[in-house]
């Protein structure tokens, strides 16, 4: 496993996170859940990524159990809060008293005492901003979040959160967007905002949702049980996937395999390889239904490909890539 900072601060995470989005309190038991969770550690993956909302709040408490008696200062652990956590009128949003209360539920579900890194996991135009990053801050006072981050941000938005922290005097140094081969919406405003205000990016869906493993096959029914299905899962698992599930795109991922196996990869391990060669990226979270995909993906982690690699890749792509800023969050 390799091991980078985080954005400008000094915190180190894994170069591969393991989030827990889907799986935990979902689609797999308990006792898979914490399987996979020791196979991540097995591997060196020390950050660990979930948020209130997954599963309607059991993601956090099955990390939490899977996480015992493991050293706590060995690890990184980090939720967001924004999303419905119940139906109240005050279950959501980036409000003081949401972020604060939520923040609290996160830290008894998750069984500690603090988190690594709190992010606001959309922007929340309904609430000032000034009232948001000042909860924020008074959490980092009391020491119960070390840093904050954002997911889903506009690079405006990210610009506004950044000069408020720096007022503040708190440390927000993370983002956390969707990024794959074929959704580089960050690529234009979001990376270079957060380079010049010092957040790193810890990425997510790097194998867009299963599509670019390649399981799915131009010309053939999708899986029963697949996140594509739209008789599986939740509508918005499925239109994440749906919007590349043409044969047209299909079958160019398919074409993307004599490239893996040139360098000795799978195709969700090219997936994972390819977002890290962002020299922005610090992270990338993958999810798991078992530990050997942890122990396939992980391998990633200190994979380096060549500039031809990367080029024949935009080549078989070129068409389907999606790289509209506007579409960020």
């Amino acid at each position: 496993m390799e091991y980078s900072k985080l954005g400008n601060s000094g915190l180190t995470i894994s170069r591969i996170a393991y989030g827990n989005w889907i799986n935990h309190g979902g689609k797999v038991d308990e006792d898979t859940a914490n399987d996979c969770v020791k196979a991540a550690l097995d591997v060196g993956i020390t950050t660990f990524d979930t948020a209130d909302v997954y599963s309607d709040t059991k993601a956090e408490e099955v990390l939490g159990r899977s996480l015992q008696g493991v050293r706590r200062e060995s690890i990184e652990l980090c939720t967001k809060v924004y999303h419905p956590t119940g139906t109240g009128q005050n279950d959501k949003s980036l409000s003081r008293k949401h972020i604060l209360e939520n923040c609290h539920a996160s830290l008894r579900r998750l069984q500690t005492d603090y988190i690594d890194v709190y992010y606001a996991h959309r922007f929340d135009s309904a609430t000032p901003l000034e009232e948001t990053m000042l909860a924020f801050a008074d959490l980092v006072r009391q020491g119960k979040v070390l840093y904050v981050g954002v997911s889903e941000w506009t690079a405006e938005q990210i610009t506004r959160g950044a000069a408020l922290a720096r007022e503040l005097n708190i440390p927000l140094i993370a983002s956390q967007p969707q990024y794959s081969m074929l959704w580089r919406v960050i690529e234009k405003d979001v990376i270079p905002t957060c380079q010049r205000e010092g957040l790193g990016q810890v990425v997510w869906s790097p194998v867009a949702q299963g599509v670019l493993t390649g399981k799915y096959q131009p010309g053939k029914p999708v899986p029963t049980q697949s996140r594509a299905n739209s008789s599986a899962g939740k509508p918005f698992f499925q239109n994440l996937a749906q919007r590349w599930m043409s044969d047209n795109v299909l079958t160019a991922i398919q074409n993307l395999r004599p490239i893996a196996q040139q360098v000795d990869l799978t195709l969700s391990q090219l997936a994972v390889a390819w977002v890290l060669q962002n020299q922005n990226v610090s992270s990338a979270i993958i999810g798991a239904s078992s530990p050997k995909q942890i122990r396939e993906n992980a391998l990633a982690s200190a994979v380096k490909l060549e500039p031809e690699v990367m080029n024949q890749i935009d080549e078989i792509l070129k068409g389907f890539v999606e790289y509209d800023p506007s579409k960020t969050g």
